[in-house]
């Protein structure tokens, strides 16, 4: 299947919670890109992880996590704020995850920082 046809983005629709920055690859290189996957049901950065993985593998794509943090989804507001770490993969490149965010949630207002909270 055509990288297109996974989603850049899919995170809870309210909250604050874990998510992390997953790079897709095709197996010997070639066609990459990089995805954001977040819920509250993770307890840990790495369950998020565990479930994408094998979804991804079942497509044909090599993943690598880039590192992690959390987010804030206030879809009344529209708006997500994009945080923290996460303590076993480190922290991801928040201004990446918001390019990413900004592409799905074309109008919300998306910020990023480096608090922990």
């Amino acid at each position: 299947p055509a990288m297109a046809a996974v989603r850049d983005v899919e995170i809870d629709p309210e909250g604050t919670f874990k998510y992390i920055l997953v790079r897709l690859q095709r197996p010997g290189g070639g066609e990459q890109r990089d995805i954001v996957r977040g819920t509250g049901a993770a307890e840990f950065h790495n369950h998020i992880f565990e479930k994408v993985n094998p979804e991804m593998e079942k497509l044909g794509y090599e993943c690598k996590c880039l590192g992690g943090g959390k987010i804030d989804h206030n879809s009344k507001d529209k708006k997500i704020r994009v945080f923290g770490l996460s303590t076993g993969y480190g922290k991801a490149d928040h201004s990446v995850t918001v390019e990413i965010l900004k592409k799905v949630y074309t109008d919300y207002e998306i910020t990023w920082s480096d608090d922990k909270k």
